[in-house]
């Protein structure tokens, strides 16, 4: 029989951004696909979405849109009969074209449902009866359960949390590769749990079940001052197992009084101090059915609320890469010390063999001192430090449990024997975010910039976006992610982990409705809403719904971007100004006092311009969800803060009162000044920029938007000039010093080899990675349509600067992969240009004359795909349809 060939194909079907996901408590789940076409202007003209508890869709179909006249394709939300607990959900997706083409069934996807209702939660918080010492981290309790299975089992799933981190056993082995399981939430507000499946574990007759229990963000060293205990002093988990069997029937497991409690090998194990793990105490078998437990302790039941109990939200942390040492170094000093060639996060897995007692001890650092020798100073009060006891039985393989260091370098003691580089993997953990972003050019340190970013993207997005990996920090700085959010969004698929941030910022608001400084707010009570960082309120929801169309996002998020607007309308007594309160204005600007931390840039510029900003966003957002009445007072709300802003900030002949970089780069990011006014502005910026020889002083609040608004304001070759400075300050000299992350501060490293600073010097460090934006939509040429968000119409604009001769940018949107590649020589140029099905572009091609672009042998206006060619004094500019396209011309 012929198979006749489809021109369409849905792929790459999601169900809330994820595949498969199981144990999602989202009532109204969204579907979202790809439609996968070779014929160039391909657009779905309509869709068909099944769903149905039988996997053959035979039966127990619980919605059939039947065909649906549409272009929607992502977040499709489910709107068939109410959805059940702990049941599973398959879906297919059939799709037509503006071709005439209908695609076959996709393959066929699931979802699975949490549990719904907290009554259904049976099991008990169980812990330890272990008295210890709150003070200090200590062992880790173990947990179990011997049970018995007398049928045979058709499908079983735990659903396991605990107070704390926990690690789940059966039978003797690791159930899951998910990391610092549950994740790190606002505690007492919202507890994620995990659903796992587990049906081939389960074996009938003898069965066990162990849990590990860690300090964690819970009860460990959180900030600094060596705080402990921030959410409780218990450790406890809680567990349900739901089995199935094949007679139809359903039994379930939980924590309870019947269960066991013991310590074991790990004798202390914290995030911030490392662990310490004696293999002489290994209970071998612990998790096994017949292991005797006889001289275990029997546990204590906790009193503590479910009403917090929340599904896995976030994508989970997960071991994504391992990377060997390239080099092993002996120190001046005399220490032996491990080079894994690339500051990361996660741990060293060691290999050993040696007597019992030998004790092997690994510390932690990212950088080597001016003299060559291991330093650890800028840690703080973090020791980094892993200590192993060998049982001295055979070859032994250990890494940490629920620690985690940020580290280049590994100071080696006690180690018995001659090292060998390949006894030691790195393991490189976060959250399992899909990379979907990639750039090079043709400057080989700007691409080592790229690697940086994305390095430092993976160190600090582990559970939260935290401003550092390594030191007693580590906490979910608000300003960071804001500044650095429209990065990630090119870099990965972040929408599931802002998702889970946002909410958990949301319901850490205080009374007042501000936005504490860190998110999990795990700092003073008094340590809340500074301009531009409590604004990730705002600015974060509305660039995760630019970049992934999530409109949903901004309507739950949409009662905390108000209160955060309405929180800075109440402050001082000129509701249109901020003017009072605490600000880290522009942190560590370069035109800050000696000894400073704050740049130059008055606070209440900065305050004013990021109230007008947010309320211009919530404007727009109230717009988006028809809230009519919102979009009338915060117009006119915006409107005021504007003319207060130019009577307080703008001279009556267009000068900014406030003469440095950051207050410049802020006006024109923000629109602040008036349309007549905006030449004279720039203009002083380029004349600042060139006063300091093209280098900036701008800190964490302008150093981000800097080169847009050069290029937006026709300094594309300033922005060029400061994108490629090597010496200090600038993004390529820390690659001068052999960076592989981005650093807090630009210098720090001196040229001597000096430090900036220990106090506050970290070498992985996002928010400078902020470029990464303007190198994608600027250099490569990738960019959005705020009026089409989510990539659903592109604007490809590639603006080639001085000193590079080739840039490709790539980006795997909700709707497939652009692709925008660019080679410019003396003859001529090439543009290589992506867009999937069921999207559009606008394309300028820069310098470009209508009647010398050609696509292989026909001229533009005889493309396929192309229309509305339109010659500009810029370039020319047209319309695409879906497909490869390759464009040449001369210059």
């Amino acid at each position: 029989m012929e198979v006749l060939f489809k021109m369409i194909k849905v792929i790459k079907i999601r169900c809330e951004y994820k595949e498969n996901p199981i144990g999602i408590d989202v009532l109204y789940p969204r579907i979202s696909w790809q439609l996968k076409s070779d014929v160039r202007s391909t657009v779905q003209s309509a869709y068909r979405l099944q769903v149905s508890k039988d996997e053959n869709f035979v039966s127990n179909v619980v919605w059939d849109t039947e065909k649906v006249e549409s272009e929607q394709s992502i977040h499709l939300e489910y709107k068939g009969i109410t959805l059940e607990s702990k049941e599973r959900y398959y879906y297919r997706v059939q799709a037509w074209d503006n071709k005439g083409n209908t695609s076959d069934w996709s393959e066929t996807c699931f979802w699975e449902m949490g549990i719904l209702t907290i009554n259904e939660w049976t099991a008990q918080w169980i812990m330890s009866k272990e008295d210890l010492d709150i003070a200090k981290a200590g062992p880790c309790p173990m947990l179990r359960k011997a049970f018995e299975v007398s049928r045979k089992v058709k499908a079983a799933k735990i659903y396991a949390t605990s107070l704390g981190l926990y690690e789940l056993y059966i039978n003797g082995s690791r159930i899951g590769d998910c990391l610092f399981t549950p994740g790190w939430t606002s505690y007492k507000k919202r507890l994620q749990y995990q659903v796992y499946d587990v049906t081939e574990q389960i074996k009938e007759n003898k069965n066990a079940i162990g849990v590990v229990l860690g300090d964690g963000w819970y009860r460990g060293y959180l900030a600094w001052a060596e705080r402990r205990n921030t959410y409780g002093e218990k450790l406890a988990a809680l567990i349900q197992l739901h089995i199935k069997y094949e007679d139809g029937s359903e039994e379930i497991i939980t924590s309870d009084k019947d269960w066991k409690a013991s310590n074991g090998p790990i004798v202390m194990s914290d995030l911030y101090m490392g662990e310490t793990y004696d293999a002489r105490l290994e209970k071998d078998g612990w998790s096994l059915p017949e292991y005797c437990d006889d001289d275990w302790n029997s546990v204590d039941i906790l009193e503590h609320t479910k009403e917090i109990l929340i599904a896995q939200e976030n994508v989970p942390v997960r071991v994504i890469n391992e990377i060997k040492p390239i080099e092993l170094l002996a120190t001046p000093e005399g220490d032996t010390i491990l080079d894994m060639g690339q500051n990361m996060v996660g741990w060293l897995r060691i290999k050993i063999k040696a007597p019992a007692g030998t004790v092997i001890t690994l510390q932690h650092a990212e950088v080597l001192d001016k003299s060559g020798n291991f330093y650890t100073e800028n840690l703080r009060s973090a020791k980094q430090t892993i200590r192993y006891i060998t049982s001295g039985i055979g070859e032994e393989i250990y890494e940490p449990h629920f620690s985690f260091q940020g580290f280049r370098y590994i100071r080696i003691t006690g180690y018995p024997m001659r090292l060998n580089l390949d006894d030691f993997t790195g393991r490189v953990i976060h959250s399992d975010m899909e990379p979907t972003g990639s750039f090079t050019c043709s400057d080989e340190l700007v691409n080592q910039l790229q690697h940086n970013i994305q390095w430092g993207q993976k160190g600090n997005f582990l559970d939260v976006p935290t401003d550092c990996p390594q030191r007693d920090e580590r906490l979910g700085w608000t300003g960071d992610a804001q500044v650095f959010i429209r990065t990630a969004c090119y870099n990965m698929n972040v929408a599931p982990f802002f998702t889970k941030w946002l909410r958990d910022l949301k319901s850490d608001q205080t009374k007042e409705k501000g936005v504490p400084f860190v998110i999990p707010q795990v700092l003073e009570e008094t340590s809340y809403s500074s301009s531009a960082w409590g604004d990730a309120a705002v600015i974060c929801p509305w660039t995760i719904y630019l970049c992934y169309g999530d409109k949903r996002l901004l309507e739950e998020q949409y009662e905390s971007m108000k209160d955060w607007v309405e929180y800075i309308r109440a402050q001082g007594d000129n509701e249109f100004l901020w003017n009072t309160g605490f600000h880290f204005g522009d942190w560590l600007g370069l035109d800050a006092k000696e000894g400073d931390y704050v740049g130059a840039t008055a606070r209440d510029f900065i305050a004013t311009a990021f109230y007008a900003y947010s309320t211009q966003l919530l404007k727009k957002t109230a717009e988006i969800i028809k809230n009519d009445a919102d979009v009338k007072e915060y117009n006119n709300l915006y409107n005021k803060i504007i003319e207060n802003f130019r009577k307080e900030f703008v001279s009556p002949n267009g000068r900014l009162v406030v003469p440095t970089q950051t207050a410049h780069v802020l006006a024109l990011m923000f629109d602040l000044v008036e349309k007549k006014d905006r030449k004279l502005v720039a203009k002083t910026l380029a004349g600042y920029l060139e006063e300091s020889k093209v280098h900036l002083t701008t800190g964490f609040v302008g150093t981000p938007y800097l080169c847009d608004v050069l290029t937006e304001s026709g300094y594309l070759d300033l922005s060029y000039k400061l994108l490629l400075q090597k010496d200090y300050p600038s993004w390529l000299y820390p690659i001068t010093k052999g960076a592989t992350t981005i650093w807090e501060h630009w210098d720090g490293i001196k040229e001597d080899g000096s430090f900036w600073s220990k106090d506050m010097n970290s070498f992985n460090h996002y928010a400078y990675g902020a470029i990464g934006d303007w190198m994608y939509s600027v250099m490569a040429g990738i960019d959005l349509d705020p009026e089409k968000p989510g990539y659903k119409h592109i604007n490809i604009k590639p603006q080639p600067g001085q000193g590079i001769t080739f840039a490709t940018g790539k980006l795997e949107s909700m709707f497939g992969e652009i692709k925008s590649a660019w080679v410019k020589n003396a003859e001529g140029m090439e543009t290589n240009i992506n867009i999937p099905s069921n999207t559009t572009a606008t394309v300028v091609l820069p310098a470009a004359n209508v009647v010398a672009v050609f696509e292989g042998e026909n001229s533009l206006e005889a493309v396929e795909g192309v229309s509305n060619v339109e010659q500009l004094e810029s370039g020319v500019k047209f319309e695409l349809g879906s497909g490869e396209y390759c464009f040449k011309y001369k210059l």
